[in-house]
């Protein structure tokens, strides 16, 4: 199972970079455009996604308060991808260099709503990693709204893990 979650941690790193590099080139206004969708604009989804990267990961570091990194961010665009870039690399290298025993282990947390959940760590670097591909899609037809046509595909089978 370890081999499976390198893999797809590392697709992820390496999906958001693909998007990241295309967004870079936009200006101020593009990113910040209302375009619908789930947090309306490139700005708000990098931002969105940078959040629940670093929450998951701070979960798996066993943090009992995590710290919602954007809450008072007032960075540029450009710094909001080089920060959610950062923490996706965290994720793949703190899985990388998980032990079988602690990606096979339970974490327990409270998210917002108050409930306890217990969620199996493996489950969760799936579950950050599936919400990623999700975000990165809605990023895409946000790219397509915004007129940009080279826009590099990031389906699993174009990524090739460095060995």
């Amino acid at each position: 199972m370890k081999e499976i979650l390198v893999r797809l941690a590392s697709y992820n790193h390496w999906a958001n970079q693909q998007l990241v590099a295309v967004m870079l080139k936009l200006n101020a206004e593009q990113v910040m455009q209302d375009l619908g969708g789930s947090f309306s604009s490139l700005f708000n989804t990098v931002c969105h996604l940078w959040y629940r990267e670093s929450i998951w990961y701070q979960r798996l570091q066993l943090t009992e308060q995590p710290v919602d990194p954007t809450a008072a961010f007032s960075g540029t665009f450009a710094e909001a991808c080089q920060a959610w870039l950062r923490q996706s690399l965290q994720l793949q290298e703190w899985v990388k260099q998980a032990t079988e025993a602690r990606l096979n282990h339970t974490i327990a947390f409270t998210p917002r709503k108050g409930e306890q959940v217990k969620l199996p760590v493996q489950d969760a670097v799936i579950d950050t990693c599936n919400h990623s591909t999700f975000h990165r899609g809605q990023l895409v037809h946000m790219l397509r709204q915004l007129g940009v046509n080279r826009i590099p595909a990031t389906d699993y089978h174009r990524f090739k893990p460095k060995k």
